[in-house]
């Protein structure tokens, strides 16, 4: 791998990307993203002129030496590619509505990620990253893909059942919530190593250890959940509803809130059909933000991420991508949360099939295949 970096961002349009951009911008010392590549579709064209705008002027104002380029033609940007990262959404945001509308039409969850509306986006999503990873080979065939577009697990899935690619990683947001919640609720210094025992399938993962200097205090953890004294982490675009203390106490492990639509599905479906009826959907709010966040992008003297980017509920994603590629690169040997084919650390799971879980990341990997497995 070359000493300075080329990174593709494949829908580069997304009001994410300053978010991703950022990441790169802290880690310059490090990750020297030497060219960075914007690739959006002629729909997307507008907001990639205007993410491109901006994102000329986080680098401007950073002062690091990245040149930035944008294109609609994909093949002209992933030749001889380092990294590309993956945050496409087919059929942008009108399909998101529809897939949180339809379900819930027919008395079933709509949910971007879980349920039937789920399966609608990872059917329109999959045959696109099969197109992409077909141009990776070609172009750049020892670069990494790392993927976050969501269903990542099934687009991940896919990628490894259906095509020779091995150099695949389907990256999530919500591990890095639920550390953060542990560092704050376990009042944790910097200092402190934290280490997470996790596993499942992606958006519905359950943590079973958490070691804090080499010493587990997951009893602590599930205590404070089970009796309520802990509040645990929720993410925005989920309604927030407690687990019951008698779930959290015979899993004796610690879910993820997107596991609501599981074991609280007739709560959840009840509260999603209540806002349906109402004429509202996720989908609705998300548009809102990303129209007011459009506009934020356009101010000319605007050369940082703004704030508001929050509110557009994934946080984070930029930090589990800079870190995966970072610790690949600089061979960092470092612990993360990442969907790939488990090999057999997972009972009851064919060994082949995508999970996400913990795996400790560095240059030695030739391909997903050779990853280590932080716990058993």
């Amino acid at each position: 791998m070359s000493q300075k970096l080329k990174v593709v961002t494949i829908g580069g349009g997304s009001s994410y990307t300053p978010e991703l951009l950022e990441g790169f911008i802290k880690r310059y010392h490090e990750l020297p993203v030497s060219e960075l590549w914007l690739v959006d579709v002629e729909g997307g064209k507008a907001k990639l002129d205007i993410i491109f705008d901006l994102c000329q002027r986080m680098i401007d104002n950073a002062g690091v030496p990245m040149k930035l380029y944008k294109t609609l033609d994909r093949r002209e940007a992933l030749k001889d590619a380092d990294f590309v990262t993956t945050q496409l959404r087919v059929g942008q945001l009108p399909a998101r509505e529809l897939d949180e509308r339809i379900p819930l039409s027919h008395g079933y969850l709509g949910q971007e990620t879980n349920g039937a509306g789920g399966l609608f986006k990872g059917l329109r999503t999959i045959p696109v990253i099969f197109d992409i990873v077909k141009d990776v080979e070609e172009l750049c065939p020892n670069a990494w893909v790392i993927n976050f577009t969501n269903p990542a697990g099934m687009v991940t899935e896919a990628v490894y059942r259906h095509t020779g690619f091995k150099r695949f990683i389907g990256v999530c947001n919500i591990p890095i919530g639920m550390k953060m919640f542990i560092r704050d609720v376990l009042m944790l210094k910097d200092s402190d190593d934290l280490s997470i025992d996790l596993f499942g399938l992606n958006h519905m993962v359950f943590i079973k250890d958490v070691l804090v200097n080499g010493k587990s205090r997951f009893a602590e953890l599930l205590d404070g959940v089970a009796s309520g004294q802990l509040k645990a982490s929720g993410v925005k675009n989920i309604f927030d509803l407690p687990f019951s203390e008698g779930l959290i106490r015979s899993l004796n492990l610690l879910p993820c809130s997107y596991l609501l639509y599981y074991f609280k599905q007739k709560e959840m479906l009840a509260i999603e059909m209540g806002e349906y009826y109402k004429g509202g959907a996720r989908a609705q709010v998300v548009q809102k933000v990303e129209k007011q966040l459009f506009e934020l992008y356009k101010n000319p003297e605007l050369n940082v991420k703004p704030k508001e980017l929050e509110q557009r509920g994934g946080a984070y994603y930029s930090d589990a991508a800079c870190e995966v590629i970072n610790a690949i690169y600089n061979d960092k040997q470092a612990e993360h949360y990442v969907n790939i084919p488990h090999h057999g650390h997972i009972d009851n799971i064919p060994a082949d099939w995508a999970v996400e879980m913990t795996c400790t990341l560095g240059a030695r990997w030739r391909d997903a295949t050779s990853a280590h497995y932080a716990f058993r």
